[in-house]
């Protein structure tokens, strides 16, 4: 498959580079930056620290439109939601890395859907999403009669709070007990409060210095605790997730799709 990634010389473009080339089966053949980037025209692999590749980092979609398959986007969502008309208007299927959409943002996304094959995904760790699997049967087994905490740490750049992947792994254990997160989420806690409510699941954020990614989910009752955690302690964990998933949409047309389909994991 000959892949395009989006925001070639950013830190987990770099690394997407790198996973990808590592891949088999897997080509990368363009590298997209913004237009106004001082390193348009540099060398993507020269860029990702494993040495020339020969695909040059361009300004924008339309210069390499006819050299790829599939595009990776970890970027913004304004920034992807333009990508993803792009791959709309010529036929070209997308991998999502990106979180922070609003429910526009996501209702374009689930449109498109019906003309491309998109894999969407929160967080594309293998590790995080064997997690979701188990806070299914963690949250069906312990039921109601624990208190929930999700705690979420990341590195000081970050600028959704709380992350995509806490809110997924809140979805997921909300959807299990039979509530809707919109109705059931506290989001930080300040002053002098109310006793808990048993029904609440609680969000706590921390943004430090230059942490990848920690997500905790704490199912806590009157004498025991149990916590399902991951860390991540590098971006290949997201990037080789993300390779992964290439190769597997490799075969669809169209649909949305996530790590949990990937992975089999359903």
């Amino acid at each position: 498959m000959k892949i395009a990634i989006i925001g070639a010389s950013g830190r987990m473009g770099k690394t997407l580079v790198e996973a990808v080339h590592k891949t088999e089966g897997l080509q990368v053949r363009a590298a997209i930056e913004r237009v106004d980037s001082s390193l348009l025209g540099a060398d993507a692999g020269e860029l990702a620290g494993i040495g020339k590749i020969g695909v040059k980092v361009v300004g924008s979609i339309g210069e390499v439109i006819n050299d790829f398959d599939t595009l990776i986007d970890f970027t913004t969502p304004a920034t992807t939601i333009n990508n993803l008309a792009v791959c709309m208007q010529y036929n070209k299927k997308i991998i999502i890395g990106t979180t922070g959409f609003d429910e526009s943002g996501l209702a374009k996304i689930e449109q498109a859907s019906k003309q491309i094959a998109i894999i969407f995904a929160a967080n594309y760790s293998v590790g995080v999403n064997l997690c979701l699997k188990l806070l299914k049967q963690a949250s069906e087994v312990l039921n109601s009669d624990y208190d929930i905490e999700i705690v979420e740490a990341h590195h000081r750049h970050k600028v959704d709070a709380p992350s995509g992947t806490a809110l997924k792994m809140g979805e997921v254990v909300a959807k299990a007990l039979g509530r809707n997160l919109k109705d059931c989420a506290i989001y930080g806690r300040e002053g002098i409060s109310q006793p808990r409510d048993t029904n609440t699941i609680g969000f706590a954020t921390i943004r430090a210095g230059d942490i990848v990614g920690d997500h905790s989910v704490i199912f806590a009752s009157e004498g025991e605790r149990v916590e399902i955690t991951h860390k991540a302690s590098s971006r290949m964990t997201f990037a080789k997730g993300a390779a992964r998933a290439c190769g597997w949409v490799a075969t669809k047309q169209t649909g949305l799709f996530d790590m949990q389909d990937v992975l089999n994991l359903r």
